[in-house]
């Protein structure tokens, strides 16, 4: 008892006592709270591949194969991840309609809890692009006039300047633009669907595409009237030019017989 008392009254037994007190309460903590959430997003996870398995079979099978290798009739889904899946099926692309050069947007069929079924099983398949978050879309803050900028520089050339959309080659076309959500217009950069090329984070980063964003909304608005008149149909410098050339080339040429006119009148009298 003696040896006991002396102990307790050593200068680092209540050092040693708080260090044992901490080990068991994280070995407790360890043992039980994360391994029970853990637990319960892995059996989460594993319930929505399951389903996303069985719609897939149904919807999707026949043309992307049965394992998702691909066939003659769609290509391989290995590696496209969520944010793919999200885009195609989620704006109605996906299934497709029919064969095309282009497979255009169509009415939803699958509603937004299937459609993170079927992300969850094509996911599975391998890595790839992840469905942006809400914060990841949001272009609250954004530089627009920066927006605007990399508009221009990397999707005008398709979309032109206003996101209006154009004729590509062979049957195929930039979609308009408006009306589009933020989470479709981010997940098309991310993943480059159809004939878009892809913007992954590594060539443009997260908050660069916000400000391509927030430069689409602005210019697409429901309220946003063209600040230059007319808009003629957003395709820049070529349609206006040639709006001058004809309107303007027409305006002299009836001036010119105008004055032409009236001063061989004036001889004569």
């Amino acid at each position: 008892m003696k040896k006991l008392s002396a102990r307790r009254r050593h200068p680092l037994a209540a050092v040693v006592v708080l260090l044992l007190a901490l080990a068991a309460t994280g070995g407790l903590y360890a043992a039980f709270a994360p391994a029970g959430k853990a637990q319960a997003d892995e059996t989460a996870q594993s319930l929505a591949i399951e389903e996303g398995k069985k719609l897939y079979s149904v919807g999707c099978a026949s043309c992307h194969g049965t394992g998702g290798q691909g066939t003659s009739d769609g290509p391989s889904l290995v590696g496209v991840g969520s944010a793919a899946v999200d885009f195609q099926v989620g704006t109605g692309r996906m299934p497709a309609q029919q064969p095309g050069p282009q497979v255009p947007k169509k009415k939803v069929i699958y509603n937004q809890a299937e459609i993170d079924q079927l992300a969850a099983y094509v996911s599975s398949l391998g890595a790839g692009p992840i469905t942006p978050t809400e914060n990841q879309v949001d272009p609250e803050g954004a530089d627009i006039a920066k927006g605007g900028e990399l508009f221009r520089t990397n999707c005008a050339q398709c979309h032109n300047f206003t996101g209006e959309g154009g004729a590509l080659t062979h049957g195929k076309y930039a979609p308009d633009l408006e009306g589009v959500s933020e989470k479709h217009i981010y997940e098309a950069m991310q993943t480059g669907p159809q004939n878009m090329p892809s913007f992954p984070d590594s060539t443009m980063p997260e908050q660069q595409k916000k400000d391509i964003i927030a430069y689409i909304k602005t210019v697409n608005g429901e309220d946003t009237e063209s600040p230059g008149g007319l808009s003629l149909g957003g395709l820049g410098p070529v349609s206006e030019g040639l709006f001058a050339w004809i309107f303007g080339l027409g305006l002299l040429v009836a001036v010119a017989v105008w004055v032409a006119a009236h001063t061989a009148k004036a001889k004569k009298s």
